[in-house]
């Protein structure tokens, strides 16, 4: 399981370009990685465009965002397209990243079990450390929250 002050688990995933995207790239830097369960569904959508809307925000932080999903690269190219985010969308398919994060879980919905993304934020700090984790996280003023503990 991740721990804040824990050193981040390094990954490599692909983005809705299919370029290959490594967390030791943005050494030097804090991450906002963000798992959100699925591309083109409300709550997703409202999340990534409250981090396009405050982009300026975490630019200014010196803060790169990435949003994870177990979406598809195409899918993500089409969201990110869609919606027109200037941040980066990550696709983990096989879904080690979700799981090396302990953020794939089994979820409930109408007393059906299945397997899913709990919806979680995680900033990582210059050194790829972890500074905090927001786990089940809402959507409404979400993005404030994240914006206030980088300041």
């Amino acid at each position: 399981m991740i721990k804040e002050g824990n050193k981040a688990p390094a990954f490599t995933l692909p983005d809705s370009t299919g370029k290959k995207i490594s967390l030791k790239d943005f050494l030097g830097k804090k991450v906002v990685l963000y798992f959100y369960p699925k591309d083109m569904t409300s709550g997703c959508t409202k999340e990534a465009c409250d981090f396009r809307d405050s982009h300026p925000d975490f630019k200014k932080l010196k803060a790169v965002v990435l949003g994870v999903s177990p979406d598809s690269v195409d899918s993500h190219k089409k969201f990110s397209d869609k919606y027109e985010l200037p941040f980066t969308l990550l696709s983990d398919e096989s879904k080690n990243v979700l799981e090396k994060y302990g953020v794939w879980k089994e979820k409930s919905m109408y007393g059906r079990k299945y397997m899913g993304v709990e919806r979680t934020t995680i900033i990582i700090d210059e050194n790829g450390k972890i500074q905090k984790i927001f786990p089940k996280v809402k959507v409404n003023n979400h993005v404030e929250e994240v914006l206030k503990e980088l300041e």
